[in-house]
């Protein structure tokens, strides 16, 4: 079997599993099946960040304004990945990571909406991870600044987050 065969077969054999679960998953490039995991976040955050400064408007899907959760899905669509357009919703695509040392590039970080609810109104996109300091930076549409790269170990995100979602295929 050649190795693209293999691959294209991995790739829909995950995304079969997540679709199984309930997930709403779908593809709609073949980028995911061209290029490797760590690529295909590359590509996922470089075309996030042409977004950068893009201003926040609550309910808008693009293109001049965005909220959190459309900002989210429009980055996973310039990879070719349709994902929901809810947080309530993204948060159940994918993977759980339970632990902020194992968060990847390209992951879904969640937070709450406020210190101490566990409710979420918040989402980003990891850009890098510090395992040393045990902190990442992630990509989001915040209401203050609209498209902007964040710390984690800002107190306002560090005091509010929940939980994050893998949704790229794993090495």
């Amino acid at each position: 079997m050649s190795r693209l065969r293999l691959i294209f077969v991995a790739v829909a054999l995950w995304v079969g599993a997540l679709t199984a679960a309930g997930q709403e998953v779908t593809y709609t490039d073949s980028l995911a099946f061209r290029v490797s995991p760590q690529e295909l976040a590359d590509s996922l955050i470089a075309y996030a960040k042409t977004f950068m400064g893009t201003p926040y408007l609550l309910g808008a899907t693009g293109p001049d304004r965005y909220d959190c959760s459309s900002f989210v899905r429009k980055a996973y669509s310039g990879i070719g990945l349709d994902i929901p357009r809810y947080t309530w919703t993204q948060i159940k695509v994918g993977k759980a990571v339970d632990d902020v040392q194992e968060l990847r590039r390209g992951d879904l970080v969640f937070f709450g909406k406020r210190q101490g609810v566990r409710e979420i109104g918040h989402i980003g996109i990891v850009v890098d991870v510090d395992l040393m300091r045990c902190n990442f930076t992630f990509i989001h549409c915040a209401v203050s600044g609209g498209v902007e790269i964040q710390k984690f170990s800002h107190p306002y995100y560090l005091m509010r987050y929940m939980t994050a979602r893998r949704i790229l295929p794993e090495d």
